[in-house]
């Protein structure tokens, strides 16, 4: 298998480079804007469009403002994406599928395969539970996350809201609210403290007892063998806007 990295020299970008060279994956391509790139043997880019390099993936662990790149890049070569950025607006995920209506795409806000069986976990809760709970999510990153709360977070919360009544509100902020905490919401707060990688933790709490779910990062490279396997993954599909929520399905079917 070959795989591109956009945004090789960042934390992220070096740790797929490792995962995947640990493997046996070829890295066909690296991509950086800013970055110094020193191995002599991959071809290094300053821009995805640029790329001439074929591919069975791109994996982009840049920033949300590269999906116009991405998306130029994927109509042109037809290389599937794998996009592990987070905090994109309403026009960037609309472009990103819009672009999956011709090409495959997988997105997801979190490569973590735990995280997103947390989701599964907190879903599960929330049922067994017949709704009648408060939810808060607490999400702890490091000082530099420039994005809160987390696309995790976020995530989570959207996965859980599926169960709840329309107009379930997000809610990121009490100190102005001066309220009673209404029915249908999930609170969330988000930490940003020195060097931790990523940590999320869900309470569902009713009368007299509270449920606790907690997923905590402990590597950047768990996140770099996820987007590895969404890349393996998505380079055997067609045309469509594909999740680890499939990719969890499809693995536990087999």
């Amino acid at each position: 298998m070959k795989i591109i990295v956009n945004g090789a020299c960042g934390r992220m970008g070096k740790e797929v480079i490792a995962a995947a060279t640990a493997k046996g994956i070829t890295i066909a391509a690296a991509v950086d804007k800013f970055g110094e790139f020193g191995m002599e043997n991959i071809p290094f880019y300053r821009s995805v469009e640029e790329v001439k390099e074929p591919a069975d993936a791109v994996i982009d662990f840049t920033h949300h403002t590269a999906v116009p790149e991405i998306c130029n890049f994927v109509r042109k070569s037809g290389i599937p994406c794998v996009v592990a950025s987070t905090g994109h607006t309403e026009s960037e995920m609309a472009m990103l599928k819009d672009l999956a209506k011709e090409y495959p795409v997988f997105f997801s806000r979190n490569m973590s395969l735990g995280v997103n069986l947390l989701i599964d976990l907190c879903r599960s809760a929330y049922t067994a539970l017949g709704g009648d709970c408060d939810i808060e999510i607490i999400e702890k990153h490091h000082r530099n996350k420039l994005d809160a709360p987390s696309g995790t977070a976020l995530m989570i919360a959207e996965g859980i809201a599926e169960l709840m009544p329309d107009g379930t509100e997000f809610v990121t902020e009490r100190a102005s609210r001066h309220m009673v905490r209404p029915q249908n919401e999930i609170g969330i707060s988000a930490v940003r403290c020195g060097g931790i990688f990523g940590e999320h933790e869900v309470l569902m709490s009713r009368n007299g007892e509270t449920i606790s779910l907690k997923h905590t990062a402990e590597s950047r490279a768990l996140f770099a063998d996820g987007a590895i396997k969404a890349a393996e993954y998505i380079s055997a599909k067609t045309a469509g806007f594909y999740s680890m929520k499939q990719l969890l399905l499809e693995s536990a079917a087999k």
